[in-house]
Protein backbone atom coordinates (compact mmCIF):
# COMPACT_ATOMS: atom_id res chain seq x y z
CA UNK A 1 0.00 0.00 0.00
CA UNK A 2 1.31 3.46 -1.01
CA UNK A 3 2.07 5.86 1.95
CA UNK A 4 1.35 9.00 -0.49
CA UNK A 5 -0.49 9.02 -3.29
CA UNK A 6 0.87 10.53 -6.52
CA UNK A 7 -0.29 13.57 -8.65
CA UNK A 8 -2.72 12.55 -11.50
CA UNK A 9 -2.07 13.33 -14.96
CA UNK A 10 -5.13 15.88 -14.08
CA UNK A 11 -3.39 17.46 -10.94
CA UNK A 12 -3.55 21.40 -11.86
CA UNK A 13 0.62 21.66 -11.34
CA UNK A 14 -0.05 25.30 -12.01
CA UNK A 15 -1.90 26.43 -9.12
CA UNK A 16 0.71 23.88 -6.73
CA UNK A 17 3.04 25.95 -8.33
CA UNK A 18 1.09 29.42 -7.34
CA UNK A 19 0.98 28.14 -3.34
CA UNK A 20 4.78 27.45 -3.34
CA UNK A 21 4.97 31.15 -4.95
CA UNK A 22 2.85 32.56 -2.24
CA UNK A 23 4.36 30.88 0.72
CA UNK A 24 7.82 32.42 -0.01
CA UNK A 25 6.56 35.66 -1.04
CA UNK A 26 4.92 35.16 2.21
CA UNK A 27 8.06 34.37 3.97
CA UNK A 28 10.28 37.40 2.36
CA UNK A 29 7.91 39.96 3.15
CA UNK A 30 8.50 38.82 6.95
CA UNK A 31 11.75 38.53 6.46
CA UNK A 32 11.66 41.95 4.88
CA UNK A 33 9.95 43.50 8.10
CA UNK A 34 12.07 41.87 10.29
CA UNK A 35 15.37 43.95 9.55
CA UNK A 36 13.79 46.66 10.82
CA UNK A 37 13.70 47.63 14.77
CA UNK A 38 10.92 48.72 16.53
CA UNK A 39 9.69 52.40 16.00
CA UNK A 40 11.09 54.79 18.58
CA UNK A 41 9.36 56.88 20.63
CA UNK A 42 7.60 60.56 19.59
CA UNK A 43 9.80 63.48 19.72
CA UNK A 44 8.67 66.88 20.86
CA UNK A 45 6.46 68.63 19.29
CA UNK A 46 8.62 71.65 16.26
CA UNK A 47 5.76 74.49 17.94
CA UNK A 48 3.97 74.55 21.09
CA UNK A 49 1.23 75.93 19.43
CA UNK A 50 -0.23 76.69 15.84
CA UNK A 51 0.09 73.06 14.31
CA UNK A 52 3.48 71.38 14.84
CA UNK A 53 5.49 68.39 13.65
CA UNK A 54 6.76 65.08 15.42
CA UNK A 55 8.46 62.48 14.23
CA UNK A 56 9.72 58.81 15.10
CA UNK A 57 12.66 56.92 13.62
CA UNK A 58 13.57 53.04 13.60
CA UNK A 59 16.89 51.15 12.71
CA UNK A 60 18.20 48.75 10.10
CA UNK A 61 19.30 46.11 11.87
CA UNK A 62 20.52 44.07 8.55
CA UNK A 63 24.09 45.08 7.39
CA UNK A 64 22.49 45.43 3.30
CA UNK A 65 19.77 48.14 3.03
CA UNK A 66 16.05 48.44 4.37
CA UNK A 67 13.42 48.70 2.58
CA UNK A 68 10.86 51.37 3.41
CA UNK A 69 11.74 54.55 5.65
CA UNK A 70 12.85 54.77 9.21
CA UNK A 71 11.12 58.08 10.12
CA UNK A 72 7.80 58.72 10.67
CA UNK A 73 5.57 61.87 11.16
CA UNK A 74 2.57 63.25 12.40
CA UNK A 75 0.98 66.74 13.36
CA UNK A 76 1.63 68.05 17.33
CA UNK A 77 0.36 71.15 19.11
CA UNK A 78 -2.79 71.89 16.83
CA UNK A 79 -4.50 74.96 19.14
CA UNK A 80 -4.36 78.19 17.91
CA UNK A 81 -1.45 79.96 19.25
CA UNK A 82 -2.05 83.65 21.20
CA UNK A 83 -2.13 86.85 18.82
CA UNK A 84 1.02 88.25 20.74
CA UNK A 85 3.01 85.05 19.30
CA UNK A 86 3.20 86.53 16.02
CA UNK A 87 3.68 84.38 12.62
CA UNK A 88 5.62 81.91 12.98
CA UNK A 89 7.32 82.83 9.62
CA UNK A 90 8.09 85.92 10.56
CA UNK A 91 9.69 84.61 13.74
CA UNK A 92 12.47 82.80 11.82
CA UNK A 93 13.50 85.76 9.57
CA UNK A 94 13.92 87.98 12.68
CA UNK A 95 16.12 85.82 14.46
CA UNK A 96 18.91 87.28 11.60
CA UNK A 97 18.52 91.07 12.66
CA UNK A 98 21.47 90.78 14.97
CA UNK A 99 23.43 88.50 12.15
CA UNK A 100 25.26 91.21 9.51
CA UNK A 101 24.26 90.31 5.95
CA UNK A 102 27.35 91.39 3.82
CA UNK A 103 28.43 93.40 6.31
CA UNK A 104 25.23 95.02 7.05
CA UNK A 105 22.34 95.04 9.81
CA UNK A 106 18.88 94.44 8.15
CA UNK A 107 14.92 94.01 9.88
CA UNK A 108 13.88 91.09 7.74
CA UNK A 109 10.36 90.66 6.88
CA UNK A 110 8.75 87.03 5.76
CA UNK A 111 8.28 86.31 1.79
CA UNK A 112 4.62 84.01 2.26
CA UNK A 113 3.50 81.90 -0.85
CA UNK A 114 6.92 81.33 -2.72
CA UNK A 115 4.96 79.08 -5.40
CA UNK A 116 8.71 77.42 -6.76
CA UNK A 117 10.11 76.62 -2.82
CA UNK A 118 7.34 77.16 -0.07
CA UNK A 119 9.50 75.45 2.57
CA UNK A 120 12.49 77.76 1.95
CA UNK A 121 12.83 81.27 4.80
CA UNK A 122 13.10 83.66 1.99
CA UNK A 123 13.06 87.01 3.93
CA UNK A 124 12.70 90.95 2.75
CA UNK A 125 14.93 93.99 4.23
CA UNK A 126 12.77 96.32 5.23
CA UNK A 127 12.68 98.91 3.27
CA UNK A 128 14.46 97.68 0.75
CA UNK A 129 13.88 95.65 -2.25
CA UNK A 130 16.11 93.31 -1.19
CA UNK A 131 15.24 89.28 -1.15
CA UNK A 132 17.39 86.84 0.21
CA UNK A 133 17.28 82.85 0.68
CA UNK A 134 18.19 83.38 5.08
CA UNK A 135 17.90 79.25 5.08
CA UNK A 136 17.43 76.12 2.82
CA UNK A 137 14.09 75.15 4.80
CA UNK A 138 11.95 76.67 7.45
CA UNK A 139 11.32 74.92 10.55
CA UNK A 140 8.64 72.13 10.49
CA UNK A 141 5.51 72.83 10.89
CA UNK A 142 6.03 76.45 9.27
CA UNK A 143 2.89 76.93 6.52
CA UNK A 144 3.49 76.14 3.05
CA UNK A 145 1.12 78.86 2.30
CA UNK A 146 -1.29 81.56 4.70
CA UNK A 147 -3.99 80.42 3.48
CA UNK A 148 -3.60 76.92 4.34
CA UNK A 149 -3.05 74.45 6.78
CA UNK A 150 -0.15 72.19 4.75
CA UNK A 151 2.81 72.04 6.81
CA UNK A 152 6.38 72.03 5.40
CA UNK A 153 8.46 68.76 7.07
CA UNK A 154 12.39 68.57 6.72
CA UNK A 155 12.02 71.14 3.80
CA UNK A 156 9.27 70.01 2.13
CA UNK A 157 5.29 70.72 1.75
CA UNK A 158 3.16 68.22 3.38
CA UNK A 159 -0.50 68.40 2.68
CA UNK A 160 -2.34 68.55 5.78
CA UNK A 161 -6.68 68.03 5.83
CA UNK A 162 -8.63 70.21 7.78
CA UNK A 163 -8.85 67.52 10.45
CA UNK A 164 -5.70 68.46 11.33
CA UNK A 165 -3.71 64.98 10.10
CA UNK A 166 -0.94 64.27 7.38
CA UNK A 167 -1.92 63.28 4.01
CA UNK A 168 -5.63 64.01 5.14
CA UNK A 169 -7.73 65.46 1.65
CA UNK A 170 -10.60 66.51 4.67
CA UNK A 171 -12.03 69.87 3.45
CA UNK A 172 -14.28 72.55 5.42
CA UNK A 173 -17.46 72.97 3.03
CA UNK A 174 -19.36 76.53 2.47
CA UNK A 175 -20.53 76.59 6.23
CA UNK A 176 -17.05 76.06 7.91
CA UNK A 177 -17.18 72.81 8.77
CA UNK A 178 -14.79 70.26 8.40
CA UNK A 179 -15.67 67.57 5.91
CA UNK A 180 -18.91 68.80 6.24
CA UNK A 181 -21.90 68.86 3.31
CA UNK A 182 -23.19 72.25 3.24
CA UNK A 183 -25.84 71.08 4.95
CA UNK A 184 -25.79 72.92 8.89
CA UNK A 185 -26.30 76.52 6.82
CA UNK A 186 -27.87 78.41 4.44
CA UNK A 187 -27.92 81.20 1.63
CA UNK A 188 -30.30 83.97 2.55
CA UNK A 189 -31.24 86.95 0.12
CA UNK A 190 -33.00 89.82 0.83
CA UNK A 191 -33.58 92.92 2.89
CA UNK A 192 -32.11 93.29 6.48
CA UNK A 193 -32.89 95.68 9.61
CA UNK A 194 -29.88 96.51 11.85
CA UNK A 195 -31.01 97.11 15.17
CA UNK A 196 -28.62 99.22 17.18
CA UNK A 197 -28.14 99.52 20.94
CA UNK A 198 -30.82 102.51 22.55
CA UNK A 199 -28.10 103.55 24.13
CA UNK A 200 -26.08 103.75 21.20
CA UNK A 201 -28.23 104.82 18.69
CA UNK A 202 -31.98 105.02 17.84
CA UNK A 203 -31.85 104.94 14.35
CA UNK A 204 -32.19 101.92 12.05
CA UNK A 205 -29.70 101.16 9.20
CA UNK A 206 -30.98 99.22 6.08
CA UNK A 207 -29.36 97.53 3.23
CA UNK A 208 -29.00 94.33 1.24
CA UNK A 209 -28.38 91.45 2.36
CA UNK A 210 -26.60 88.22 1.13
CA UNK A 211 -24.56 85.98 3.17
CA UNK A 212 -24.62 82.33 5.10
CA UNK A 213 -26.49 81.95 8.36
CA UNK A 214 -25.78 79.19 10.95
CA UNK A 215 -28.17 78.17 13.66
CA UNK A 216 -30.11 81.95 13.07
CA UNK A 217 -33.26 83.44 11.29
CA UNK A 218 -32.50 86.70 9.55
CA UNK A 219 -34.68 89.93 10.30
CA UNK A 220 -36.51 90.62 6.43
CA UNK A 221 -38.24 93.58 5.99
Amino acid sequence: MECCRRATPGTPLLFLAFLLLSSRTARSEEDRDGLWDAWGPWSECSRTCGGGASYSLRRCLSNKSCEGRNIRYRTCSNVDCPPEAGDFRAQQCSAHNDVKHHGQFYEWLPVSNDPDNPCSLKCQAKGTTLVVELAPKVLDGTRCYTESLDMCISGLCQIVGCDHQLGSTMKEDNCGVCNGDGSTCRLVRGQYKSQLSATKCKTHKHGQSLGLLANSSPLIS
